[in-house]
C-alpha cells in the first residue's frame, strides 16, 4: 500500500527564534562572555581534515577525477568555518590501499577515508586506527563499474544519441549559454537532456566527459524516495515508526511515520538551517546515534522543515525493514553502475548527502519515472509510486518550488509544465523529469551560495526547443 498522504498544512516555520531563546536562557545574565578561541578550534581543525580525506577518496576513486581538479572544484567553494583551513592541511593518498589520510594534530592519528568498489568511500571515526578490522561493505560483492557500457541505451551507453535532434543549432547553442555564467548563472560542469528515451544533447566542462562522477549532495535524498519504492517493490512492509528507538511507550515520536520523513514534515528540532548533520558528514558520526537525538518542535505533519535527519532516519527505516537490500542493487537493476551510495563506518547509508554519480547515471534515474518505474519491461519500483513523490500531500514550502516525497515540485515555474518535479543538489545538482514531455534534463556544476544556476528557467528555454 502507498503510505498515507497528509493534505497541506501550514507553511515553512523557522526556529531560529526558538534555538536562539534556548542559548540565551542557558547562561546567568551576570555570566561574562567567553572570548572567542585565536585560531580555529581542534573540532574544526578535525572536521577540515575529515572533509579533505572524504572529498580526495571519492573524487579520486568514485569519481575518476584527478588531485587538481578535486582541489579546484570538490574543495572550493565549501563550508566557510573550513574553507580557509582545508587548502594547508597535508594529505597522503595510498593509492594500493585506496585510502587517504589527512592529519590535523600531532598527538592524534590523521583522519582517514578509505575506499571499496561498493560502496565508494567511508571516513573513519577522530582518533581512528587500523585494527585491520573490515568495513561493512568491504564483505559485499557488485559488478564493476562500467560492466554494462557496452550494452545498448539506457542500461548500457551504446547508441545512446539521437544524431537528428543533436544537429539541431539552436538547441546546441542554448546548451552551450550554460557553461557561460552570465546566461544562467553558476558554473556548470555537466549538461544531458533525454528526450523520447534518447539523448538529445550532452556537453561536459573541459576535463570531464559521460564517466566522471560528482557528489550529488541532496539529488540523494530523492534516491532514498527512489529506494523506498524499491524496497516495497521487492515485498517489504517499512514499518510506520521509523527507528526502533522511538518504539517504547510513552515516546511522542512514535506518532511520526516515514511519509512524514519523505516529506519533511517530521515536527523534529534541527539544530541548523536545513539540518547539516556536520558530525556525520565531517566528523564520521554514526548515523543511528546522530538522527535518533532529536526531540519533537512541532506535531508531525504540521510543518515543513528541510532537514538530512528526516531523509536519514527514513533509509534507517528501509534498511531495517529490508537489510539484504542495499542501494547499489537497485542502482545496477537500471544500469547506474557508477553510481555509489556512501555509508558511515557501520554501514549506514548517508543517504542525505553522499552519492556520487555521472550525469548519464543521474539521467537513468530521471528515465525510470519517464516510464512510471518499469525498466525493460520490469518493474523497479511500485505501479503508482511516482504518483506518490510528486504529490503535494503535506506541509508546503515558501517559495519558488512545492515539495512531494522527497522530490521538488515545479509547478509554480513560469514556462514548466505542472507535472514537472525535480531532484535539486547543493553546488547546483538537478534532475528535472517532465512526464507530460517525455522529457529528462540532468545539470551538474560547481554553483557557490551568491551564483546560482537557474534550473526554472533553464527547464524553460529547453522545452521551447523540444518538440
Amino acid at each position: 500500500m502507498m503510505p498515507k498522504l497528509f493534505r497541506p498544512a501550514r507553511r515553512c516555520q523557522t526556529i531560529a527564534g526558538f534555538v536562539l531563546a534556548l542559548g540565551m536562557m542557558s547562561a546567568p545574565a551576570t555570566a561574562q562572555q567567553t572570548p572567542p578561541p585565536a585560531g580555529p578550534t581542534r573540532a574544526t581543525l578535525a572536521e577540515a581534515a575529515g572533509y579533505k580525506a572524504q572529498f580526495l577518496c571519492s573524487g579520486l576513486w568514485n569519481g575518476n577525477k584527478t588531485i587538481a581538479d578535486i582541489e579546484a572544484d570538490e574543495l572550493t567553494g565549501i563550508y566557510p568555518h573550513i574553507a580557509p583551513i582545508v587548502p594547508g592541511l597535508k594529505a597522503e593518498i595510498d593509492e594500493a590501499a585506496r585510502q587517504v589520510s589527512v592529519g590535523f594534530a600531532e598527538d592524534m592519528p590523521p583522519r582517514v577515508a578509505r575506499h571499496n568498489p561498493v560502496t565508494g568511500c567511508t571516513s573513519m571515526p577522530i582518533g581512528w586506527k587500523n585494527d585491520g578490522r573490515r568495513l561493512p561493505a568491504e564483505d559485499m560483492e557488485r559488478a564493476p563499474a562500467g560492466s554494462l557500457d557496452d550494452r545498448p541505451w539506457p542500461m548500457g551507453d551504446a547508441n545512446a544519441s539521437d544524431p537528428r535532434i543533436m544537429m539541431i543549432t539552436p538547441f546546441d547553442l542554448l546548451i552551450e549559454s550554460a557553461f557561460e555564467e552570465k546566461a544562467f548563472g553558476g558554473k556548470t560542469s555537466g549538461v544531458v537532456i533525454v528526450h523520447r528515451g534518447r539523448i538529445v544533447q550532452e556537453r561536459y566542462k573541459q576535463g570531464y566527459d559521460l564517466h566522471t562522477a560528482q557528489r550529488t549532495w541532496s539529488v540523494a535524498k530523492s534516491m532514498a524516495g527512489t529506494f523506498a519504492g524499491f524496497v516495497r517493490q521487492k515485498g517489504f512492509s517499512i514499518p510506520e515508526t521509523p527507528v526502533r528507538e522511538w518504539n517504547v511507550g510513552g515516546d511522542p515520536r512514535r506518532t511520526i511515520t516515514v511519509d512524514h520523513l519523505l516529506r519533511m514534515a517530521s515536527g523534529l528540532v534541527s539544530d541548523t538551517p536545513g539540518n547539516r548533520t556536520d558530525a556525520v558528514y565531517m566528523s564520521a558520526g554514526e548515523v543511528r546515534q546522530w538522527t535518533t537525538q532529536w526531540p519533537m518542535l512541532h506535531q508531525p505533519g504540521s510543518t515543513f522543515r528541510y532537514a538530512n535527519n528526516d531523509i536519514l532516519l527514513a533509509m534507517l527505516a528501509a534498511r531495517d525493514a529490508a537489510p539484504d537490500l542495499h542501494p547499489h542493487q537497485m542502482f545496477d537493476a537500471i544500469g547506474m553502475t557508477r553510481t555509489w551510495a556512501e555509508t558511515d563506518w557501520q554501514g549506514n547509508y548517508i543517504l542525505s548527502s553522499q552519492v556520487w554519480t555521472t550525469a548519464r547515471d543521474m539521467a537513468r534515474m530521471g528515465l525510470l519515472y519517464l516510464n512510471d518505474g518499469l525498466w525493460d519491461g520490469k518493474r523497479i519500483l511500485p505501479a503508482g509510486w511516482r504518483d506518490y513523490v510528486t504529490k503535494p500531500g503535506g506541509p508546503q514550502p515558501d517559495g519558488p518550488f512545492g515539495y512531494g516525497a522527497s522530490f521538488w515540485l515545479m509547478n509554480r515555474s513560469e514556462g514548466v509544465p505542472a507535472d514537472a518535479f525535480a531532484a535539486f543538489g547543493n553546488r547546483g545538482q538537478y534532475l528535472v523529469i517532465i512526464p507530460s514531455r517525455d522529457l529528462a534534463i540532468v545539470r551538474r556544476g560547481y554553483d557557490n551560495a551568491g551564483d546560482q544556476f537557474d534550473i526554472a528557467k533553464f527547464t524553460a528555454e529547453v522545452l521551447k526547443q523540444v518538440r
